[in-house]
């Protein structure tokens, strides 16, 4: 088998209206479609990143909560690359959204950043 890339990572909200706000006007991503699915009382909304990479947003009534910090097991972050951190983080800050101080990768010697969305979900920024 030989994977091609990823084709989309899918998000559970706690408040659709304003994680879909966040995602679409906040982060920027490109709304591909919207549905609302009665038989599950649940919104689909399908998000796309520049590359063609997506990012569902789901509404479920009543979703249970998930540990995700510190360092649970299970996914650990959203990781999203930019070409300027310093202009994505002065962006996220002017909308409200706190950012990490700003860290070098170690190894890559790249420059990163965590943030989090309405529901905590850990993201991350990451210059390239």
């Amino acid at each position: 088998m030989q994977l091609a890339g990823l084709h989309h990572v899918a998000i559970i909200a706690s408040d659709y209206t304003r994680s879909k706000r966040f995602y679409t006007e906040v982060l920027g991503l490109r709304v591909v479609g919207e549905h609302y699915r009665d038989e599950r009382d649940s919104w689909k909304l399908d998000l796309a990143l520049p590359d063609g990479t997506q990012v569902e947003l789901f509404s479920f009534p009543s979703p249970p909560p998930r540990v995700s910090r510190p360092e649970a097991c299970g996914l650990r972050h959203l990781a999203l690359r930019v070409t300027d951190l310093d202009e994505a983080v002065a962006h996220l800050n002017a909308h409200g959204v706190v950012t990490e101080p700003v860290r070098v990768d170690e190894y890559t010697g790249r420059r990163f950043t965590f943030f989090a969305d309405p529901d905590d979900l850990p993201l991350e920024l990451y210059e390239q």
